[in-house]
């Protein structure tokens, strides 16, 4: 059995230079913490902004706007995204651990570089679960039962490579379930604009992680695993602007069903509107740079989105405060 305090120090290949994991975690837990991808938070962002969305758009068309309680849900969700992200992540590279060693990027990850064990991946996944369980028992029953529904899209998410071309689309339902669940949280119950809202997610998700894919793109057909990457090819640009037309529309959607049903001012309409169109830009901005064939470029644009997903963010929190 592996033990971290003896096993040759290995970093992940594409975890960020210097990151807090790599110079400053104890020996023992840095392979624990790769498993869970603590040295690469983009992904952390990518789960919890959606929950940020939520929050802010039901607040926006709640009368009584911000309410001290929102205050729990955004630090609660910050918190469960990194939990939940660490245990998908760590179950992913459970499921993908024969994979995982025939791909230049990801050989170096825990298991296959034989960091840690698959029991102890397990127990450490648990762990993850377990502990996000108990922030999440912290909202009203509608927040918690789409949580404990989360788990199965979290659960089929690893797999989906290997029976569809497709699987980012699988990975969109799972990361923007946040939106549902922090909408509910505030406002008791999932409508129109909540649906609406994870649906602009699940677009953008599909732009952003299409983008990631290219970056595995030729291991990936050496070893047969699918993605929207390798369907896409040569045109992916135009596939990626429809994502991006179609984030950008359901978002607006989301806004006006929320708002406007709910006689918000102007003022947090136009709010709304513009985080959702500056959302939009930074996609638009992304897609002007984009070399599908520059791996280093495309994980840097598949970064800046945090960026993009925190103007939508900042807007409706602003709407919500007027």
């Amino acid at each position: 059995m592996p033990d971290p305090d003896r096993a040759p120090e290995v970093t992940v290949a594409d975890a960020p230079r210097g990151n807090w994991v790599d110079t400053r975690a104890p020996a023992r837990l840095r392979p624990y913490l790769r498993l869970s991808r603590a040295d690469r938070p983009i992904g952390t962002w990518l789960l919890y902004i959606p929950c940020l969305w939520g929050v802010a758009l039901a607040a926006a068309a709640d009368p009584a706007g911000w309410q001290w309680r929102d205050l729990w849900i955004v630090v609660g969700c910050g918190i469960g995204a990194f939990l939940m992200r660490g245990a998908g992540c760590t179950w992913n590279d459970i499921a993908d651990r024969n994979f995982d060693g025939r791909v230049a990027r990801t050989r170096s990850r825990p298991i296959p570089s034989g960091a840690v064990t698959v029991r102890q991946a397990a127990d450490w996944m648990v762990a993850q679960v377990l502990a996000a369980a108990l922030i999440l028992f912290t909202f009203n029953l509608i927040a918690i039962i789409l949580g404990l529904a989360s788990l199965a899209l979290v659960a089929v998410y690893p797999f989906a490579k290997r029976f569809t071309w497709w699987p980012q689309l699988f990975l969109g339902l799972a990361f923007n379930w946040g939106a549902l669940l922090a909408y509910a949280a505030h406002a008791g119950g999932v409508g129109t604009p909540a649906l609406l809202l994870w649906a602009a997610g699940i677009a953008w998700t599909l732009f952003y992680d299409t983008i990631y894919a290219h970056q595995d793109r030729e291991d990936d057909a050496l070893i047969g695993v699918r993605s929207t990457a390798r369907l896409f090819g040569a045109a992916t640009v135009p596939w990626l602007r429809r994502f991006l037309v179609a984030a950008v529309v359901l978002a607006t959607l989301a806004c006006l069903a929320a708002l406007l049903s709910a006689d918000a001012g102007w003022p947090a309409v136009i709010l709304a509107l513009a985080g959702v169109w500056g959302f939009g830009a930074h996609l638009n901005w992304q897609l002007s740079q984009l070399d599908i064939d520059d791996p280093g470029l495309c994980l840097r644009l598949f970064r800046s989105n945090r960026d993009a997903g925190l103007i939508l963010a900042l807007f409706l929190a602003a709407a919500a405060a007027v």
